[in-house]
């Protein structure tokens, strides 16, 4: 069993810049991709970034140029820096590891932008 384990959440002021990590309990070598989504409540969860196992990375028009997704193989964990962050990305951010078969997902954490 996968475990993903998430943390950095919290509320900050608009403009403000907070660190998600997410730890796997596995290599993230094995997994085609990680990645990070967020869902407000009573809609769907959707994409910010993720990166490939080659290191390439992609993320959703509305966080480019603020959001950096990276990576440490050693420390089996993936980060989501924010930075400028605006009221509109409040929401639970939740981590996704992919193997191509199963998704596998944290239990997500909370941010909260005030603005």
């Amino acid at each position: 069993q996968v475990h993903l384990v998430e943390s950095g959440g919290g509320l900050v002021q608009a403009g403000g810049s907070l660190r998600l990590s997410c730890q796997t309990s596995e290599s993230i070598l094995d997994f085609n991709s990680m990645g990070w989504y967020r869902q407000v409540p009573g809609t769907p969860r959707k994409l910010v970034a993720r990166v490939i196992t080659s290191g390439t990375t992609a993320y959703a028009d509305s966080v480019k140029g603020r959001f950096t997704i990276s990576r440490d193989n050693v420390k089996n964990t993936v980060y989501l820096q924010m930075n400028s962050l605006k009221p509109e990305d409040t929401a639970v951010y939740y981590c996704n590891a992919d193997s191509g078969f199963i998704a596998y997902w944290g239990q997500g954490t909370q941010v909260t932008v005030s603005s």
